[in-house]
Parts: structure tokens; C-alpha cells; sequence
């Protein structure tokens, strides 16, 4: 049988396949094979030996091998080379790295105005680290039926900033239905990472796009107006038309990961086209003279949210806060 070898000198009996990591509980895997069978598998043991420094060294969205031995166990034994991925600073454990999914399309983040309050720092970061691996991103600006007058104002401004930028953004409500239809449209044929805090309704908008699912939903804490964890893995869902999106606990903060602090202005578009008319070469946007950076600043032709979050990064540099890859 393919895949299918035998150790004869032991009479062992092993099968070889090859699969896609569709759910990751953090004690095993689920794989879905080649030939569509699911199997649940382990992590063999020498890939804590291989100076993986990530909490998770496998991910949803990866490409495995796994063998299967006469016993029914399953082990995923290798890794497929990766295209991309969405890593972050683990928490807590600065020198480790936690990969949200790997091998992506495109990623959607889900931001709200309130209830609970994502801030731009937060989105920044967050599309900072997917600039550093070339993978687009589109804001969805969930909750759009809960928000009083200011805050829709707010969010028209958010959303005029973000598309001025090059990120497309939707209105989205998953309450209401609105926009849910737009977001299907981009998300055949693509895998897709579904990001965003806890609260902030990822798992009833797919819900809303993909029936049946029944992705787990939670409550705001009313005192916090914080989202309460309710993803507590990561999993794909097929989606109509074909493509995945990947279902991921919220995270509370971005902490970036394996950025030298000259690369880190490269992560802001603008910021970047801009540099090119500073004066040095090696300008951080700080304090040298002829920084034409701070110039477009002061004149309202960067947005003083995006060049605060380009510092609070370069700050987190200063802190030590970033870590080499390992």
C-alpha cells in the first residue's frame, strides 16, 4: 500500500502520510490527510530537540507528515516547509514565540470601537507583523449596530485612516447580518486567520458566515467591558467555494517578535515611502535633522496614532522586549 512500510527485521508495520493541522488543542493535533482521513496526533519528541523556541512549534495551517504505527498511534515526524506565518511574542515568556497559524492567505482582524475598546496600538502591531511576512490584511469593524453617535464618528475615521493607508476595512455586524455577505466573498479559495481580543465577536461572525459551525461565543464582562476567553484552540473551518478560516483565542496584547529596530519602519507603508526622502539614511524617525517623517507628522500627512505606535515599538526594542529567532 502507498505510505505503507514495514521494518521486517522487527516485524513492525508503519504508515507514512501526508496532511493539513486543522485543530491544535496544545496536548495534540488533529490532521486532516491526502486522502480525507482525520487523525489525532502527538509531537514526536526530537521536536523540542530541533531549538524550536516557540510554545507551539506546530500550527494550525501547517503542512505535516505524520506515521501511524501498528498500534493506531499517530505522530507528526515533520514539518513542511512554511510560505509564511502570524507570530507573536508569547506571554509572559518574552524569549518564546507563539505562531497563531501558519502557511496564510490573508488575514481578517476583527476590531470594535467598544465593547470591548480595540486600540490602534493593538491593530498596528498586529498589521506591523503580518507586513513583516507579506500577508494582507483586512480590518473588520465588528459591532457596528451598538455604537452611539461618537463612536460611529470615531469609526469612520478609523476606517477612512486604515483605507487611506492600503487596508481594506468593512463595516461588519454579526448580529445584524451586515456585511457578512462582503466578508464571504473574500474569503473563497483563501485561508484565512481570523484575529482579534477576546470579546470582540470572532466566534458569532463565524457562526454568522458558516451555519452549523458552532464556533463558541461568550459574554463581556460588564465591569471591564473585556471579552472572557471562550476559543481556547485553534481550529480551520471549511468554507463554501473553498479555502479555510482559521478560529483563534483572542489575545489580549501583540507583542512583536524577531524585529530589528531599523526594519520596524519598513512595517508602516507610509512611514516607510516616506523615509526615503529623510536626510540619513539610517534616520529613526526621532530626532535626527531633515527627518521627513516627523515632517509629514506635523503635517497631518501621517497620522499621529500610527507614528505613536511606530514609537511604542521601537520603545518595546529599547526595553529588550523583542528576542532573536531561535
Amino acid at each position: 500500500m502507498a505510505g505503507d512500510f514495514a521494518l521486517r527485521a522487527y516485524g513492525l508495520h508503519f504508515r507514512l502520510m501526508r496532511g493539513l493541522v486543522i485543530k491544535n488543542t496544545g496536548s495534540w493535533y488533529l490532521v486532516k490527510t491526502d486522502d480525507g482521513q482525520c487523525v489525532e496526533c502527538k509531537i514526536k519528541g526530537n521536536f523540542r530537540l530541533k531549538g524550536i523556541r516557540s510554545t507551539n512549534p506546530i500550527a494550525v495551517g501547517d503542512r505535516v507528515r505524520i506515521i501511524t504505527n501498528q498500534e493506531g498511534t499517530a505522530f507528526i515526524s515533520e514539518i513542511e516547509d512554511r510560505k509564511n506565518y502570524i507570530i507573536r511574542r508569547a506571554s509572559n515568556l518574552s524569549k518564546l514565540s507563539h505562531i497563531l497559524a501558519a502557511n496564510l492567505d490573508q488575514c481578517m482582524l476583527v476590531v470594535t470601537v467598544n465593547y470591548p475598546e480595540t486600540t490602534t496600538i493593538f491593530i498596528d502591531r498586529f498589521l506591523a507583523s503580518a507586513e513583516a511576512y507579506r500577508i494582507p490584511v483586512r480590518l473588520l469593524f465588528n459591532k457596528t449596530d451598538a455604537y452611539d453617535e461618537d463612536e460611529t464618528r470615531y469609526l469612520d475615521a478609523l476606517i477612512n485612516l486604515y483605507t487611506h493607508i492600503g487596508y481594506p476595512c468593512f463595516k461588519v455586524s454579526a448580529k445584524t447580518g451586515e456585511g457578512v455577505s462582503a466578508i464571504k466573498k473574500e474569503l473563497e479559495g483563501n485561508i484565512t486567520l481570523f484575529s482579534g481580543h477576546s470579546g470582540v465577536g470572532k466566534s458569532t461572525l463565524i457562526n454568522a458566515i458558516l451555519p452549523g459551525v458552532e464556533a463558541k461565543t461568550g459574554e463581556i464582562s460588564a465591569y471591564h467591558k473585556k471579552g472572557m476567553h471562550t476559543t481556547t484552540f485553534s481550529e480551520m473551518f471549511p468554507v463554501d467555494g473553498g479555502g479555510y478560516i482559521i478560529d483563534t483565542p483572542g489575545i489580549k496584547g501583540f507583542g512583536t517578535f524577531d524585529m530589528e529596530e531599523e526594519e520596524i519602519g519598513h512595517y508602516f507603508p507610509e512611514i516607510f515611502r516616506t523615509s526615503a526622502d529623510c536626510k540619513y539614511g539610517n534616520c529613526t524617525h526621532r530626532h535626527e535633522p531633515g527627518c521627513a517623517v516627523r515632517k509629514a507628522v506635523e503635517e497631518h500627512l501621517i497620522s499621529e496614532s500610527r507614528y505613536a505606535s511606530y514609537l511604542n515599538m521601537l520603545e518595546d526594542k529599547e526595553e529588550g522586549k523583542y528576542r532573536a529567532a531561535y
